[in-house]
């Protein structure tokens, strides 16, 4: 974590205005994502007969209800986070271990297809942004990913980090302000994606751990909670320290480039 801080310091030091703008990019994406994935529990669990969270007030769109601070400070300096756990009660569901299983998968498959729609407009925005002679030269040489994957391309790396000037001289006149959509595109896509493949990791409390239980073991992988205090406080150690950095960034990396294979298609 505090490398990312640094890294912050540096790039505040470097870039001010850059690194603002930059900072309420990655502000709209947090809220954006982590309140989908919080409300999208609660909105299954009111389907599946759980009124709990609606009744707590879960079911809106208002930050204060869901974002956890130290959640939202490792999502901003470490890339992954968490905002508060909707609270459900399982006994009002209608069939319990089904019901348990599309509840806790729902804030995974909601960042999902913000990931896949983001990179979807993303895409179309290319057709607006680049001269239809780059774009066409793209097409006949199969080199439609390099105006998305930020994990392995140029000019969708340069865009998700403001480096505008690395494509300005393909942009079309008059076509700046895509960029700026664009790259609030990438990063959302860039930042669901991170969130759903870190909650399908099966460690309490996340959706990957209620999902393990109860998909694969049937609900016998209860513990007690003095257990699972100690197994999120290691986890959380864990994570700050960026050992899972590696891993992470190497999936994410994977996945996102496979997403991008598909969806450029549509540049």
């Amino acid at each position: 974590m505090f490398s990312g801080i640094t890294q912050w310091f540096e790039d505040l030091t470097a870039d001010p205005s850059g690194t603002l703008i930059t900072l309420v990019y990655v502000a709209v994406c947090i809220l954006f994502s982590l309140i989908l994935h919080e409300c999208a529990h609660g909105w299954v669990a009111l389907k599946c007969g759980d009124p709990t969270a609606k009744m707590l007030g879960r079911l809106t769109l208002n930050p204060s209800k869901h974002l956890d601070p130290f959640g939202t400070i490792c999502m901003v300096f470490l890339h992954v986070g968490w905002a508060k756990p909707v609270p459900i009660n399982p006994r009002n569901f209608r069939h319990y271990r089904r019901d348990y299983i599309l509840v806790s998968l729902a804030g995974i498959v909601t960042n999902l297809l913000l990931s896949i729609l983001s990179l979807i407009i993303a895409a179309l925005l290319c057709r607006v942004i680049y001269s239809s002679v780059l774009l066409d030269y793209a097409r006949e040489k199969g080199l439609q990913n390099n105006f998305l994957d930020i994990y392995h391309m140029i000019f969708p790396n340069a865009v998700y980090g403001g480096a505008f000037e690395v494509v300005s001289g393909n942009v079309n006149t008059g076509c700046e302000w895509a960029l700026y959509v664009q790259r609030l595109f990438l990063m959302l896509a860039q930042m669901n994606l991170g969130l759903a493949v870190f909650n399908l990791i099966p460690v309490p409390p996340l959706d990957g751990y209620r999902f393990l239980d109860m998909f694969v073991f049937k609900g016998k992988l209860a513990m007690e909670r003095s257990m699972m205090n100690i197994i999120q406080i290691v986890f959380l150690v864990i994570c700050m320290s960026g050992i899972l950095s590696t891993f992470l960034t190497t999936v994410n990396g994977a996945v996102f480039g496979f997403l991008c294979s598909i969806i450029s298609v549509l540049v």
